[in-house]
């Protein structure tokens, strides 16, 4: 079973899930999250290796690096 990305959302201050993933790496190393909620705000997520590539692996989200 998928999980799902919840992210908080600047714009409604309220956490959302978030569609359309797409996880990078920064420039010192961690792993960020972006994408949009179902009403078309963007929205980022800063996680852990393991929690990305687990995104990855499951399909939650595309490798973006």
């Amino acid at each position: 079973m998928a999980q799902k990305l919840i992210a908080y959302c600047l714009k409604t201050k309220q956490k959302e899930e978030m569609l359309e993933a797409k996880i990078s790496k920064t420039k010192r190393g961690g792993y960020i999250a972006k994408g949009v909620t179902a009403k078309g705000d963007k929205v980022s997520l800063i996680m852990s290796e393991s929690n990305a590539q687990n995104a990855i692996n499951e399909g939650i989200a595309k490798k973006d690096f």
